[in-house]
Formats: C-alpha cells, structure tokens, sequence
C-alpha cells in the first residue's frame, strides 16, 4: 500500500509506522500485565494504585503507558520538531510554553476506559493521533484485549492489524435509517439528556460500550452503527477523540458536531464540547438532521 502523507522533514511514514507499532504493542503488554496482575515489563512497578484526576480515575497503567509512548517517540526520533499533548503533558510548563508554537503535534490517550480496564473488563485502549496545525491526519486505536491495532491516514484509508502483522479491512455494515441503525453508546456515563435524546430519536438497538476508541471500532467491525457523546458538567479532551476521529474518517464515515460541522481542536482547554456524532456515514445527515431537530425542539439552549 502506498502512503502519500506530508510528514516532518526527516520522517519517512513506513519507519513511523514501524515504530508506533513496536510502541503501541508494548503498551499492550504493559496493560494485559496490569490487568492480570502480573509484574509489567520494563520496570514499571507492579502495584496499580488509583487516584482521581480531573474528569476520572488515574492509574499506575495510566502513567506507566504514557511515559512509555511519551520517552519512545522522544528516543526514536530525537531531531524532530513536534509537541506531544496527553493528559500528563498539559501540566508540563515546558508544553504550556512550546503549546501554539509548533505545527505538528501528537495527541496522546494512553489509556481510554479507565473505569472498564479497572473493573476488568475488555473494553479500553490507548489512542495516538498526528495532527499538522490543529489537524489530525494519522489516527491509531490499540486494543489489547482484542489483539487490534486500527491504523487511518487522511485521504489513504484506514485498516486494522495484529500483532502478528495480519491486516484486515474495515467492514462498516449496510444498514442505512435511523430504525434499522445500532448505537454503541457509554456504559459508566449515565446522561439523561441522551436518555431523552433516544426517546425521540428511535434507534434500532442500543450497544453499552465503553472507552470512545472500542466504541468507534465497534462501528468499524460493522457491530455498530453510530456513536453520540454529548458533554455537560464535563467534555471530552482532544486525547478522546483525535484519533477515533481520524480513523473512522480515514476508513470512509464521518464524526462531526450535530450540525455537521467539523471538530475543532484549538480550544485552549482541549475540551470537545456540544454533541459529536460518529457514524458509517450512510445515515449522518439524516442522524444529524433528526438530532438537531430534537435540540430545537426540547432543549433550545443546548450548544451541539
């Protein structure tokens, strides 16, 4: 497969990919250890203690993956200018000074669906996405649990791989209208503004998912359709959604605000606010069109 994708000076896309994926492998073993409670490799200490963060639970797999990815991408190539946004790294003054002042950027979750990877439960993953001033162009979704590794590039398509390096195609279903469709919708966040949005705008079936990444993966699998987060007291980070955007746009579907209009990662607290909608893309307008009509009409003071 050939690869047209504007990189760095100095960065050749196989050699980045080969990279991301030795990486992101490693972080895999560093959470399937975590999860059966075996010692992790490459010295991270073994006890997972859990502490609350801004939007959730932080955790010793958290901290131990970030700084895996964070360290390789700085070690593997040293002479490349770009920043690397996570969740840790806002806190950075380092960052906070560098922040606006380099085009290309990494957005890094290192683990999506804490809450799930606490209970034992297979649905987390880690996200990396590529962006070049504000927009993502390389998306990567890691799911250990699964052996899967869901790899978009903007206008090059998007696939998933093993860890033996067998690829397989994206394979969105054929189901098209709102009552035929699937939502994959959150399993730990409970929102009644959702819960009121189904009630006028009838899905087929409803999947409980969590982590943002296996809910996106899920709709690539053909398993699901569409995907809605709506934010209240608290939004989704850039780190949530840049590269499960990436990737399902990548693959030929659509993940845009309510009213159709793109995301925007420029705001300075990295908040993905309002009501985002991810879907095959067979059916986005009418999603759109149906939701919109549901603010309109119930909830006017909303900002989709």
């Amino acid at each position: 497969m050939s690869i047209d994708l504007v990189l760095p000076k100095d960065v050749e896309i196989e050699n980045l990919l080969d990279e991301i994926k030795n990486l992101c492998w490693a972080s895999a073993d560093v959470l399937l250890a975590y999860s059966r409670g075996e010692n992790p490799p490459f010295g991270y200490p073994k006890a997972l203690s859990v502490k609350d963060g801004g939007d959730g639970p932080v955790s010793a797999a958290d901290m131990a993956v970030n700084d895996l990815l964070i360290s390789g991408i700085k070690q593997k190539f040293p002479k490349v200018q770009w920043d690397i946004l996570s969740e840790e790294s806002v806190k950075d003054i380092n960052f906070k000074t560098s922040q606006n002042k380099i085009d290309w950027q990494w957005i890094i979750d290192p683990l999506d669906g804490t809450k799930d990877f606490l209970q034992g439960l297979e649905n987390y993953s880690v996200h990396l996405a590529l962006s070049y001033k504000k927009n993502p162009l390389l998306g990567v979704v890691l799911i250990p649990e699964r052996d899967e590794l869901w790899f978009g590039i903007i206008g090059n398509g998007a696939w998933c791989e093993n860890r033996k390096g067998v690829k397989r195609s994206v394979s969105f279903s054929n189901r098209k209208g709102i009552p035929k469709l699937i939502l994959v919708s959150s399993k730990n966040h409970i929102d009644v503004r959702l819960q009121n949005l189904l009630k006028e705008v009838k899905f087929g079936q409803t999947k409980n998912i969590g982590s943002i990444g296996c809910k996106v993966a899920s709709i690539l699998r053909g398993e699901s359709d569409v995907y809605i987060s709506l934010s209240g007291k608290t939004a989704p980070k850039d780190w949530d959604m840049a590269a499960p955007q990436v990737v399902i746009e990548a693959a030929g579907g659509l993940f845009t605000h309510a009213n159709e209009k793109r995301l925007n990662y420029e705001e300075l607290d990295f908040s993905q606010k309002g009501c985002l909608i991810a879907s095959h893309g067979k059916s986005h307008k009418e999603i759109c069109q149906n939701v919109m009509r549901f603010f309109y009409a119930k909830d006017p003071e909303y900002i989709v």
